[in-house]
């Protein structure tokens, strides 16, 4: 029995949905625990490519139980839409389950979101515009709706009138908008609570229930580590906490209970909106990684920036999270270059940094200090053992896994299930890897 837990490494997009849909075939339980529908998760399962943004990718076992946890604000018309495609493909929901505590994003969320968004203009923070960060808020100042609320109509009702009308002000006094009409908005909602009524249940019950059971559990996150409201590039982060930590608070287990937690990183940089990005990189080799990553955004289909990858962060990663190992995917993406540069570490104001600066002032003047390695310039999409990488791709494997001082356990090649090397089960415990915690490298 494991309990594992799964995070971004970098600012999310890292290809979490594809490692936990791997891992998702060894787990009885799948808990998404933070996050609303600025995530996306894409699968290729047999040719064929799912996009999810609330339900957890080990949808597509139809043994696996998911659980969306209280940790995530969920948008119900979204939500249902997920349900309704996934139903017109005959893959059962049946297994899935809602945490009644949950937030949900309401319409005044989203409006709220996108007009103070447009208000910053040149301090734009970079939102997808979906309501995440008003959601949160009101969750935070105690005048949210929770999904148990969408289940009593009456209390739903007397709740709305109030807070429609405190929304109402703000939209046409601050945002000049028009106001939203609160019977309207109870109809609407009181559908989406008829068609979410059976999936709805006290979810930390059940998650503690697997627990005493000893089944596997896999928690997975949305977005990455330098996106967390405490332990990110604020004030370009998301509004939750996608970091291991998180995971206890999001679905309401102890820290007790976890007993592995592995970061998925790029085998390069990526980064969807604001912000700095010291590993950036403009013109040809920027545009060769996006291209041959297809890096678009799965929520806002917005071009992610490229860059080479920041070692500095992938410790930083290491150390906030306690990771006991890592999964590096699209190292295919990097197969025509000749030379890989790596960001060891960082120079300001003259001096080097070893470690990722808190000041989001001090961190938009690194500079990347770089380390150049031989690229192999082959293909690997079809390498299913370390055996069959280039001898060079394995040197930048083991030359990462040094930096970051843990161990690589999944290599990722492409986006199908069957293009991964898996070095090490993070559920059913260690059989070899890259390279020991203590440095030491050993034989693959």
């Amino acid at each position: 029995m494991a309990n594992v837990i799964v995070i971004g490494a970098q600012w999310g997009d890292e290809g979490k949905g594809k490692i936990t849909d791997l891992l998702s075939r060894s787990a009885d339980v799948v808990v998404r625990y933070q996050g609303g529908v600025n995530a996306g998760h894409t699968i290729v399962v047999n040719g064929q490519t799912f996009k999810l943004h609330l339900i957890p990718s080990g949808i597509l076992y139809p043994d696996t139980e998911c659980i969306i946890g209280c940790g995530t604000v969920i948008d119900p018309q979204v939500l249902i839409g997920e349900l309704d495609k996934l139903e017109k493909l005959n893959i059962s929901t049946d297994n899935l389950r809602i945490s009644q505590t949950a937030h949900v994003t309401m319409p005044y969320h989203r409006l709220i979101d996108r007009a103070s968004e447009e208000q910053r203009g040149s301090h734009k923070i970079g939102t997808t515009g979906r309501g995440i960060g008003p959601t949160y808020a009101d969750k935070s100042e105690r005048t949210g709706i929770r999904v148990l609320d969408l289940m009593d109509a009456d209390g739903l009702r007397e709740q709305l009138e109030w807070t429609i009308n405190y929304k109402n002000a703000i939209l046409e006094k601050l945002y000049n908008l028009p106001p939203l009409d609160p019977e309207q908005v109870f109809q609407e909602y009181l559908g989406y609570a008829k068609r979410l009524r059976p999936f709805v249940v006290d979810t930390s019950v059940r998650i503690y229930d697997a627990v005493q059971k000893r089944r596997n559990i896999l928690f997975e996150g949305a977005q990455g580590t330098l996106l967390d409201l405490d332990h990110g590039t604020y004030p370009y982060v998301t509004s939750s906490n996608p970091v291991a930590g998180g995971a206890c608070v999001g679905t309401g287990v102890g820290p007790t209970m976890i007993d592995r937690v592995i970061g998925v990183s790029k085998a390069y940089t990526t980064r969807v909106g604001e912000g700095p990005f010291p590993t950036e990189l403009q013109g040809e080799i920027g545009d060769l990684l996006a291209s041959r990553g297809a890096e678009f955004g799965t929520t806002t289909g917005r071009k992610r920036r490229c860059g080479w990858f920041d070692a500095v962060i992938g410790r930083y990663a290491v150390r906030i999270n306690g990771m006991d190992c890592m999964a590096i995917t699209k190292l295919d993406v990097l197969d025509e270059l000749k030379e890989i540069k790596v960001c060891v570490a960082y120079e300001i104001d003259g001096q080097r940094c070893e470690h990722f600066p808190t000041s989001a002032r001090q961190f938009s003047r690194c500079l990347p200090i770089y380390q150049t390695l031989a690229g192999w310039q082959v293909s690997t999409t079809e390498c299913r053992s370390l055996e069959d990488l280039p001898k060079q791709a394995l040197e930048y494997l083991k030359f990462l896994a040094e930096l970051m001082e843990v161990p690589i356990a999944i290599v990722s090649l492409g986006a199908s299930r069957d293009q991964t090397i898996i070095v090490e089960d993070p559920i059913h415990g260690p059989k070899r890897a890259l390279l020991q915690p203590n440095g030491t490298p050993v034989a693959v």
